[in-house]
């Protein structure tokens, strides 16, 4: 296994400089592609994915025949990031502004007057151009409101993951209804582009309007970055009470933004304002608090004076009233540490937060990259971030965590890469599978496939059958995991014969109706099989055991040949193990070491692209290197044989050694 070597990267600070119309990187590759209908953007958080729909949302209005804009973003905290923004003053043709009745993040109200407010602002009478309003407005508001009223309106979804190709997920059905019924534009944005619960964002014929989408990852960004070098990542064990491994865990010299566990889980001890006043007491004393933003001015042992906020608080005017100032903080000194339960992830925006703490167990590895997204932003004077997530202590040898966090580290790291990390396929053949070479290649469970199980006595499916279970098995398990009887069924003990033999195939008949009952019933076992063998950890026990499990999920980075743990250390009556830092170059070498899995390249090959067409590519070129990010496939590939390249001389050394 090739260790990984902690490499502190020269930063360029060219994803942070802006053109001459004020875009910066991410942003102009955005708008070069604005007269597509369509548009996908995959980017981490702080790249400017919300000023990028702006740029493109603007140009629509003005040039594209668009009459209307409507932002949609997830919660009302949220868009803020789409307030009035000068964009003359940078060299853009217009500002972005919204008329404060029409801002309904920003704006008091029911639901029912927002609602109202959206069906007001289609008409074609009403002068307003653009809205912004949560995801829940929006479906709820479009439910009445007929397709015809929709045309040639451009619809901008935030943080586009909360989508899925599931029939009972509101927002993906509007999406769906959106492309397939109406002439609107969308454009899709999202810094994870992936769901932990194994369905997919889009269903592929869906997704493929949206072909190619544009990717901009943590790689090109953090190399871009001004200030900012490097990402750690850290797993501490605790035993006992998590509270005990908080003196321990929290440095308080760091601005910190503290996740506490779901107050439903075990890792959890007390009442959540208990646990909320235990972390306060092990930062220091309060002494004063500010009534009137709700911080409170707490003194540590060595005599520093730290402000800490608390979005555990229910009460509202408390929690408005810190929320309102958590928008408006412009300086470094505004706050020091804040504790979270189920807010402050996705779209949260504290530059100068330099690390995150995330107690109990997160099965979500969107959640994971959400809350790293928290600390990753480019900020003078931060050349470091770091995530630590406290767990409690697995009941394995330390030789089995190792690996689960390092194959966690992986599915992290490769997110953060705009990859789709998912768990992993399993696939099922029969012994005609294996007899029929032709098929092998095409069929579930070719030879291309890693995890394949041969199960004696599967029926062979019919063409019919087969189609569905190549093409569309993940919106048949997403159908099948929100029916309810289906669902309790699989976490319960129902016998067997009644899941695959009366459950499924009733449900298979009636999505599928072009298919007899014997097909229905032929491919419910296969189905079955998929969700024992791949499904979510539906009977959660939040502990290190689950980690584990969770760990072992992401099998489909075994091909990464790479080790991230940088140490193990006594931790409390546990330990911690660290990561290497996530540094632009770690990041590189990890996206190679990914494409190289996808990508067979022989030595012929390699120092034939390297001697004869890398030169002509950078005579093209003006003498750039190509990367692993071109858009153009032969400097990929060339790309892929200087790395294939510069590995064989690092073996030759090492073998001379």
């Amino acid at each position: 296994m090739n260790n990984l070597v902690n490499i502190q990267y020269a930063q360029t600070g060219e994803s942070s400089a802006t053109n001459e119309m004020g875009m910066r990187e991410m942003q102009a590759m955005v708008y070069e592609q604005r007269q597509r209908q369509y548009l996908l953007v995959k980017a981490p958080p702080a790249s400017g994915k919300s000023r990028a729909m702006m740029f493109v949302a603007l140009d629509k209005l003005a040039n594209q025949g668009i009459r209307k804009v409507i932002v949609s973003v997830p919660e009302k905290s949220i868009g803020r990031s789409f307030k009035d923004t000068k964009l003359k003053d940078f060299g853009f043709f217009e500002d972005w502004k919204v008329a404060p009745y029409y801002n309904l993040c920003d704006s008091l109200g029911s639901e029912t007057s927002k609602r109202k407010k959206v069906h007001e602002f289609l008409l074609p009478a009403t002068s307003a151009k653009i809205l912004v309003c949560t995801h829940s407005t929006l479906r709820n508001a479009m439910k009445d409101v007929p397709n015809e009223q929709l045309n040639d309106v451009f619809f901008g979804i935030d943080e586009f993951h909360h989508t899925s190709a599931d029939a009972n997920n509101n927002l993906g059905e509007l999406i769906r209804r959106l492309l397939n019924e109406t002439s609107a534009h969308v454009l899709a944005m999202t810094g994870s582009y992936f769901r932990g619960d194994a369905i997919p964002v889009m269903r592929p014929e869906d997704e493929e309007k949206f072909q190619p989408s544009i990717n901009y990852n943590y790689y090109q960004q953090l190399s871009g970055y001004k200030y900012l070098k490097s990402l750690g990542i850290g797993y501490q064990f605790f035993t006992g009470k998590y509270i005990t491994a908080i003196p321990e865990t929290l440095d308080t010299t760091k601005k910190t933004l503290i996740h506490i566990p779901n107050v439903n889980s075990k890792t959890s001890y007390a009442l959540k304002y208990d646990e909320v006043a235990d972390i306060i007491k092990c930062i220091g004393e309060i002494v004063e608090e500010d009534y009137e933003h709700h911080i409170y001015h707490v003194r540590t042992s060595d005599g520093r004076i730290l402000k800490v906020g608390d979005l555990v608080e229910d009460e509202q005017s408390r929690r408005d009233a810190l929320q309102a100032y958590l928008q408006r903080m412009n300086s470094r000194d505004a706050l020091d540490i804040l504790i979270a339960l189920g807010t402050a992830k996705e779209g949260f925006d504290w530059a100068w937060c330099e690390c995150c703490i995330t107690i109990g167990i997160r099965s979500s590895l969107t959640e994971i990259v959400q809350i790293i997204g928290r600390c990753t932003r480019d900020c003078e004077g931060k050349t470091h971030a770091q995530f630590i997530n406290l767990i409690p202590c697995p009941d394995a040898a330390q030789d089995d965590v190792s690996m689960a966090v390092n194959d966690f580290l992986k599915a992290i790291s490769a997110s953060l890469l705009m990859e789709q990390v998912m768990a992993p396929r399993w696939t099922f053949k029969t012994k005609r599978d294996d007899e029929d070479e032709d098929k092998e290649d095409n069929k579930i469970g070719g030879k291309n496939n890693k995890h394949t199980i041969e199960v004696k006595g599967l029926p062979v499916l019919s063409e019919r059958a087969q189609a569905i279970l190549d093409n569309d098995l993940d919106t048949l398990i997403a159908s099948a995991l929100s029916d309810k009887k289906i669902r309790d069924a699989i976490i319960g003990t129902e016998k067997n014969e009644m899941i695959t033999q009366v459950y499924f195939p009733k449900l298979i008949s009636e999505k599928y109706k072009f298919l007899n009952q014997e097909e229905a019933e032929d491919l419910s076992k296969y189905a079955v099989l998929t969700i024992a063998t791949q499904g979510e950890d539906i009977k959660t026990d939040d502990s290190g055991n689950k980690f584990i499990r969770l760990a072992n999920r992401f099998v489909n980075l075994d091909d990464l040949s790479i080790n991230l743990i940088d140490s193990i250390n006594p931790f409390q009556r546990a330990y911690e193990i660290l990561s290497r830092s996530l540094t632009p170059e770690v990041l590189r070498t990890i996206q190679y070491e990914i494409e190289s899995t996808r990508e067979d390249m022989t030595k012929e090959e390699a120092v034939i692209l390297f001697k004869k067409y890398l030169p002509k590519w950078r005579e093209e070129h003006d003498g750039k290197v190509p990367t692993i990010n071109e858009a153009d496939a032969n400097g990929r590939r060339i790309a892929l044989a200087i790395e294939y390249i510069r590995k064989l001389k690092q073996q030759s050394l090492a073998n001379k050694r």
